[in-house]
């Protein structure tokens, strides 16, 4: 039974479930809701009489998730990606709140006035919630507080050629001229962190090189690309004290500095994504460009070692960076790794996805509660009401078989264009139904009812907080968080 999303009444409504993931752990509860709010989580006997009841009995009922990471392109891209497309596709994998990156999209989400033609754009076509990041690029210092002020979560930066023209990566020189101006937003800074000089050097190398071969593109784009990137922001982040956060983490390589430099007391942030913890270089067959992105898909050795820095804590959250394009800029028939646009749209397949992965080597929901909801939302600055089953959050979460095996088929992806180099894989973990502030969003392969998506607005007490959030952090004597914290 599910409310009709027509009459949105106050009745209190109680969704029960033998396995509810909180902060807490994983126990049978009924979440209350009245409204849009989680009002309280408690027993399943304690439900009060004449409440509403929606009894998943032994689905898993987890909080919506959030994804810091999505390349949604509209306005102006929207034959790459769009609100609607994108949103839709969110929502059938458990997504229930997106933060948008400020490029592929026309305007660039550079200046406040981009931001306006985004929220103009996105009107009545969202499915789940959204938000935006807002970009630093070459000569926009004096842009990046005002976007703070307009309501943008935080801000993103290449130091390596994006791949646009649009969007200009930063030198060192350019960076260290915005960062002040971050600071004073109190808002992360996401970083692209690779740096161009190995890219080059490596490429160059490769001459002659055969392109449809993935092995080539591999070299093409080596570990020390990200490893120098990642010495040289840490670095700046000891000299301008700035929350720094590493978007798409792939070499394994880095870790040992990162932990080094939470240890130091840095800081400073850490996500990857589903296909660096799912792929592997020795199974990507010669010329399968949909699985091309930046920085590269690397060895099995890589991934597993990516898995343990989950499991240690220095990699935070696992982010999807959906990044879709038209069919033929895949180059399917050329193969072309060289030349193919670079990115993967996953955002549908996400969770079962990561876990198939997870449940293999003994993770929990909590766990992927932990990284696709409760981590994102802290990085964006909206864990006040996302990323949590808990009284005063969203009433936001998704419904979960964990035992039943889903084939990924064109027709469960939902995004814009149906390919994906994840079709025919049998993968564990299926989504029944999502919820957005209490109502049915996505329920077994439908879309109920009208577009209800909001953009996230940042209140008072949270522009607040993210401008405490850099001095606290660096108050912390260790910024490693035990599962505990989470």
């Amino acid at each position: 039974m599910h409310p009709s999303r027509g009459a949105r009444a106050m009745t209190s409504r109680a969704f029960l479930s033998r396995h509810v993931v909180t902060p807490e752990g994983i126990h049978p509860a009924a979440i209350l809701v009245e409204g849009e709010k989680i009002q309280a989580v408690v027993r399943p006997e304690e439900a009060p009489a004449g409440a509403e009841v929606h009894d998943f009995g032994e689905a898993a009922v987890l909080p919506g998730l959030v994804d810091s990471h999505v390349h949604i392109n509209e306005p102006g891209g929207t034959d790459w990606e769009g609100f609607e497309t994108g949103t839709r596709a969110a929502a059938a994998g458990g997504y229930t709140m997106l933060v948008d990156m400020p490029l592929n999209c026309l305007p660039e989400t550079t200046t406040v006035a981009a931001l306006e033609a985004k929220r103009h754009a996105a009107r009545g076509k969202c499915t789940v919630d959204w938000a935006a990041w807002g970009g630093v690029v070459s000569g926009n210092r004096h842009d990046v507080e005002p976007m703070a002020a307009a309501g943008v979560l935080g801000f993103k930066c290449f130091l390596i050629h994006p791949g646009i023209n649009g969007f200009s990566m930063v030198t060192e020189q350019e960076l260290r001229a915005a960062l002040p101006h971050v600071v004073r937003t109190g808002l992360p800074l996401l970083v692209h962190a690779e740096l161009s000089g190995p890219v080059e050097s490596a490429t160059a190398a490769l001459t002659g090189s055969d392109w449809r071969s993935y092995a080539t593109y591999l070299k093409s784009r080596p570990d020390e690309a990200e490893l120098s990137a990642i010495r040289l922001l840490l670095s700046l982040c000891r000299k301008y004290r700035f929350r720094l956060h590493i978007v798409h983490l792939s070499t394994c390589q880095g870790l040992s500095i990162l932990r080094d430099a939470r240890t130091e007391g840095l800081p400073v942030t850490v996500e990857t994504c589903p296909h660096y913890l799912h792929l592997t270089a020795e199974t990507i067959a010669e010329g399968a460009t949909l699985c091309k992105c930046a920085p590269p898909i690397r060895s099995r050795e890589n991934r597993e070692k990516l898995w343990e820095g989950l499991r240690d804590g220095v990699i935070d959250l696992v982010a999807t960076d959906h990044s879709p394009c038209p069919v033929s800029m895949k180059m399917l028939e050329e193969g072309n790794f060289g030349k193919a646009w670079g990115g993967i749209a996953s955002l549908s397949l996400a969770l079962p996805l990561m876990w198939t992965e997870a449940s293999q080597r003994g993770f929990t929901l909590s766990d992927i509660a932990r990284w696709m909801a409760e981590g994102p939302a802290r990085l964006a600055g909206c864990i006040e009401r996302k990323g949590r089953i808990a009284a005063g959050c969203d009433a936001d979460f998704v419904v979960l078989d964990p035992h039943a095996e889903v084939q990924v088929t064109e027709d469960r992806l939902f995004y814009r264009h149906a390919v994906s180099p994840y079709l025919g894989e049998a993968l564990r973990g299926k989504v029944i139904a999502t919820y957005l502030r209490g109502m049915p969003v996505f329920v077994e392969g439908r879309f109920p009812g009208e577009p209800s998506g909001r953009e996230y607005r940042p209140s008072a007490r949270g522009q607040l907080q993210s401008r405490t959030a850099t001095k606290a952090a660096i108050r912390r004597a260790k910024f490693v968080r035990s599962r505990s914290e989470w």
